[in-house]
């Protein structure tokens, strides 16, 4: 890299901190900061719920996915997501965007102190809150990998360069600061992909030679199902993206949540769907013709920085180096912005009521716990060996745990699960976690699709089961609070409760 590549990095840095000073006009209280008060609009929404659904580690660990087994990679993780957020799109996200509505919720974990009970809502919002911690460790490891590859930078530099700017826009700008940085980086992005397909292109011939890479390749890397990645294995992870990419994983019910309505929410997530469909195919491409150009690198998670770094002009090293960071900024910062919105909505009432009343909270504590957040997921990325690297991160813990906090959480948005009480949502979480430990750390020799399905099959099962057996009909309030999450109240009456709350 030269001093162009740099002058197009402090370009990318100077559009974050112009759009975080905007942004800082529009935030004047927690809705805006949590919820951006509910007026954002769906194509924003939709670019920055795809945005904030991967990482950095894309172009790291699912790089030396791709280039190792070819297009198995697509299979198991961009296609399945598309899939799930198109169901959500009908299930789940409209619901969002009228709890927030119907009960003026900022956090996704607030409504479950009245459709369980507050000690539910407090284990299910602290565990989520421990697995984010390891979540977003595992991305600050992956982008500090690349700015490493491009720059020769240390490690810890890396991630401590990267968590800085995160945490300063994160802080100041909120949730408008995090969904209008995604859609610039997502243009970043966009160029940068194309710019980088079209390298390859010209090395191996011509645009034409893109789709005779297959002939050139080893017959394993069309195959779509090969160890580990089987077919239950694809299976599970379809059941985790559909709860993680419709609400489990908490930023990303943020992006509907912040939705007028849900019409403009539904519509999000379609077009969240079809980037999803869409949008992988372009960036895996160069991944899957690496074997062809690079034959011999040891460190197959090093291939799309040694590509960029081997095919790219100067300028537009800097420009992918740019777009890759990106992914990692843009989901870390959305990740913060969710976590904030659960300790200080959520968990901050419970252990000081004094200090914090329930359904209250200031600008002030918002940022403080956001900077703390980061600070400690620095902290984990900086240890992310002892975890047994990014890639087990993201794919074993993350995978393994999510299902047993999401399932209580979105499923208590279907009427078909009212009479699924609170116990039930407890014991469906501690089956889950507890059967993940013992495949984890007992039942040793497991494989990854075991390890990872297991969690979330014994969750399902039990949230489900207690519920249909339950003879206890649902609480009014759950059965009120389920009837409204059916339809979109009309036009006038949203209106006339949005004018209410207004005044309170």
């Amino acid at each position: 890299m030269n001093a162009l590549d740099y002058l197009v990095m402090a370009l990318y840095a100077l559009m974050i901190v112009f759009i975080t000073l905007w942004a800082m006009r529009r935030v004047g209280s927690t809705k805006d900061f949590f919820a951006a008060g509910g007026k954002m609009p769906w194509w924003l929404s939709g670019v920055s719920h795809h945005m904030s659904g991967y990482s950095a580690a894309v172009f790291v660990a699912y790089a030396a996915v791709a280039y190792r087994n070819g297009i198995t990679i697509y299979f198991w993780w961009a296609f399945p997501i598309a899939a799930a957020v198109l169901l959500g799109a009908w299930l789940f996200a409209p619901r969002w965007a009228r709890l927030r509505i119907h009960m003026n919720i900022e956090s996704p974990m607030e409504y479950l102190a009245t459709r369980y009970n507050v000690p539910t809502q407090q284990v299910l919002a602290w565990s989520g809150v421990f697995l984010k911690l390891f979540d977003v460790g595992a991305k600050w490891a992956a982008i500090a990998l690349i700015i490493n590859v491009f720059t020769g930078l240390d490690l810890v530099a890396g991630i401590c360069i990267s968590g800085g700017l995160s945490l300063f826009y994160t802080v100041m700008g909120g949730l408008w600061a995090d969904a209008c940085n995604d859609f610039g980086q997502f243009v970043v992005q966009f160029v940068a992909a194309l710019v980088m397909v079209g390298a390859v292109a010209i090395h191996l011939g011509g645009f034409g030679e893109l789709f005779t890479i297959w002939d050139r390749l080893p017959a394993q890397h069309t195959q779509i199902i090969q160890e580990p990645y089987t077919l239950g294995f694809i299976l599970a992870y379809f059941v985790i993206y559909t709860l993680s990419y419709n609400g489990g994983t908490w930023n990303l019910a943020q992006r509907f949540i912040a939705s007028p309505g849900g019409r403009e929410a539904r519509k999000a997530a379609l077009l969240s769907a079809v980037l999803y469909l869409i949008w992988p195919v372009i960036l895996f491409w160069p991944m899957w013709a690496a074997p062809i150009l690079f034959p011999n690198i040891d460190d197959p998670s090093r291939s799309y920085s040694v590509m960029a770094m081997s095919l790219l002009p100067n300028g537009l090293i800097g420009l992918v180096l740019v777009a890759m960071f990106t992914h990692t900024l843009s989901m870390t910062s959305s990740d913060a912005n969710a976590i904030t919105a659960v300790v200080t909505r959520d968990i901050l009432p419970v252990l000081f009521p004094k200090r914090f009343s329930r359904g209250k909270s200031s600008l002030i504590a918002a940022r403080i716990t956001a900077t703390l957040f980061i600070i400690a997921t620095l902290i984990i990325a900086l240890n992310a060996s002892r975890f047994g690297g990014v890639l087990s991160l993201l794919i074993i813990w993350f995978g393994g745990l999510v299902g047993p906090i999401s399932i209580p959480m979105l499923l208590g948005l279907l009427p078909w699960f009212r009479k699924s009480h609170a116990a039930a949502a407890i014991l469906s979480w501690a089956g889950g976690v507890g059967t993940f430990m013992l495949v984890k750390f007992i039942l040793t020799g497991v494989s990854t699709a075991v390890l990872v399905a297991s969690p979330v099959l014994v969750s399902l099962v039990i949230f489900a089961v207690m519920g249909w057996l339950s003879p206890v009909p649902a609480r009014p309030e759950v059965e009120s609070l389920l009837a409204a999450l059916e339809n979109d109240p009309p036009a006038d009456l949203n209106a006339t409760m949005r004018a209410k709350r207004r005044k309170a």
